[in-house]
C-alpha cells in the first residue's frame, strides 16, 4: 500500500488560519445563510488524501449510496488541501458548510469549541449493533471522546515511526535497534561508513519537530497535562532531549538537518546518506526505486526508562449542526464506513486504515511496512495530548504544524538551547499563545 506524505502533512487547521477563525465565529453569529443542503440532497467534502486514484474512487463510492425513503441523497466535492482552510472557515461562517466532511486533523475540535460540529455519540451507539464500533483499531475512537461528546469520527490514520535501511544496517554490521541503546550503537557504526543514523527534517515544511515530540512521548513525557495546559519541563521530557543532543553532538545526524525539508531527506536516503529516520507510513513508497523494499519499518523502541510510545494523527470526518437532515448525515456514513473498504484494498493511498477488518484484508497485507505499522505501533501511538491524555482538544491547533514547533525543533537540532532551556522556551510561548 502506498501512502502519501503530501496529503497526509496537511492536519494542521487552527494553527494555518491564524486569528481569522475568532473573527469568522463572530460573523457565522450574525450570518442568515443557507442551509448546508439543497434540493432533497446533502453534501460530503473530502479532502485528496491519497494519489491521483483517490477522489474518483471516493467520489463512485459517495455516489452508489441509496438512501431510504425519505432521506436525502449525497452530493460529493473534493476539496483542495491549497485553500482548505478558507474554504471550511469561510463556509461555517456563512453557514454554507457541507453536512459532513473531513479536513485538518483538529478542525472538528476547534469548529466544536464554536458550536457548529454536530456530535457523533448517538450515531456510534447505532454502530454497536452492526459491528462497525467493535471494528475501529485501539485509542482511535478514544481520541475523538470530549467531555461535551464525540467531536468526530476516526477515518484515517498517519504517525511518526522508525525506519531503518537493511543494507545500510547489515553493511555497518549491526543489528535493527530495540531500545534506545541499541539505537544509539547503531548510529555510532553508520558514522563509520559515513551514513548518518539520526534523520532529521527541521526546515520548512520539515517534521523533525513530530519526531523529537514521538521521542518525548516513547520516554512517557510531550505536551500537555490532564488540564489540557502545556507541561513540557519534565524529567522524561528532559531526559529524551539530552538523549538526542548527545547523537547530534557525536555527529549522528546531518549538521544541515536543520534547514532540511521533507525533500531533503528524501535525496539523502536515496544517495545512500540516511540510514535510520522518525518518519510517516509512506516513506519507502515514497522513495522508490530500490529503496521501497530496502527501507523498511522497525520494531518500537524501549526508551531508556523502559517504555514505548510514539505519536500518531487519527484524521477523522465530522457531521454539522447546520444541516438540512442529520439523520440522513448519519445514513450515509453508516454506508459510507461498511463501503470505504477500496479506498485501500485498490492502493489509492489514504494512509492506514482505523477499522481492523480493512487491515485484515489480503491486499492491506501486501505491504508488510504498513502491516507492521498497524500490528507493532498502533498500539503504542499516543496523540498531541500526551501524556495526559488521548483525546485531542482545540488547543492541540497550538502544537500541530505550527511556527513555535519549528522554531522548537531547530532549538533542539542546533544545540542553541539545552534541554531545558528549549522546553522552556516552547513551554512560555505556547501559555503566551493560551492568554492570547
Amino acid at each position: 500500500m502506498s501512502t502519501s506524505n503530501t496529503a497526509l502533512s496537511r492536519r494542521a487547521f487552527a494553527g494555518l488560519a491564524g486569528g481569522s477563525l475568532a473573527s469568522l465565529a463572530l460573523a457565522a453569529c450574525s450570518s442568515g445563510g443557507g442551509s448546508g443542503s439543497s434540493g432533497g440532497t446533502i453534501q460530503f467534502w473530502n479532502m485528496p488524501w491519497g494519489g491521483t486514484a483517490f477522489n474518483p474512487l471516493d467520489q463512485r463510492i459517495t455516489l452508489a449510496y441509496k438512501p431510504k425513503s425519505g432521506l436525502p441523497a449525497v452530493k460529493y466535492q473534493a476539496i483542495a488541501w491549497s485553500n482548505f482552510v478558507a474554504k471550511f472557515s469561510t463556509s461555517v461562517a456563512s453557514h454554507t458548510n457541507p453536512a459532513v466532511s473531513s479536513g485538518g486533523g483538529t478542525q472538528a475540535f476547534q469548529f466544536a469549541k464554536q458550536g457548529a460540529i454536530a456530535y457523533a455519540d448517538d450515531l456510534l451507539s447505532s454502530w454497536k449493533s452492526n459491528g462497525l464500533y467493535d471494528d475501529f483499531l485501539p485509542g482511535t475512537l478514544e481520541a475523538m471522546k470530549t467531555e461535551q461528546g464525540t467531536v468526530a469520527i476516526p477515518y484515517n490514520i498517519d504517525m511518526r515511526i522508525h525506519w531503518y535501511s537493511k543494507s545500510l544496517l547489515q553493511k555497518a554490521g549491526v543489528q535493527p535497534p530495540t531500545d534506545w541503546q541499541s539505537f544509539e550503537s547503531a548510529c555510532a557504526a553508520l558514522k563509520k561508513i559515513g551514513v548518518y543514523g539520526l534523520g532529521l527534517s527541521g526546515g520548512s515544511g520539515g517534521n523533525a519537530f513530530q519526531g523529537i515530540v514521538g521521542w518525548m512521548i516513547n520516554n512517557g513525557g510531550g505536551i500537555f497535562d490532564q488540564s489540557h495546559k502545556p507541561n513540557l519541563v519534565t524529567p522524561e521530557n528532559i531526559e529524551t532531549l539530552t538523549f538526542l543532543q548527545g547523537l547530534i553532538r557525536n555527529g549522528y545526524a546531518d549538521p544541515r538537518s536543520t534547514g532540511y525539508t521533507t525533500q531533503n531527506t528524501q535525496d539523502q536516503w536515496k544517495a545512500g546518506k540516511f540510514g535510520m529516520q522518525v518518519e510517516g507510513p509512506g516513506l519507502a513508497s515514497n522513495l522508490g526505486g530500490r529503496w521501497a523494499t530496502d527501507v523498511v519499518v522497525g520494531e518500537p523502541l524501549t526508551s531508556a526508562s523502559g517504555k514505548k510510545g510514539a505519536l500518531f494523527f487519527p484524521n477523522n470526518i465530522m457531521l454539522y449542526k447546520n444541516s438540512s437532515s442529520l439523520k440522513g448525515a448519519e445514513a450515509f456514513l453508516t454506508y459510507y464506513y461498511k463501503a470505504m473498504k477500496p479506498l485501500w484494498t485498490k492502493h489509492t493511498g489514504i494512509g492506514l486504515p482505523v477499522l481492523k477488518s480493512i487491515a485484515a484484508t489480503p491486499e492491506f497485507k501486501q505491504d508488510p511496512n504498513a502491516v507492521k505499522c498497524v500490528e507493532a505501533w498502533q498500539p503504542i501511538c499516543r496523540t498531541w495530548a500526551a501524556p495526559g491524555g488521548q483525546a485531542l482538544f482545540a488547543n492541540v491547533s497550538l502544537v500541530d504544524s505550527t511556527t513555535p514547533m519549528t522554531v522548537f525543533g531547530q532549538d533542539v537540532m542546533s544545540l542553541k538551547e539545552t534541554p531545558k532551556g528549549a522546553l522552556t522556551k516552547l513551554q512560555n510561548t505556547l501559555m503566551q499563545n493560551l492568554k492570547g
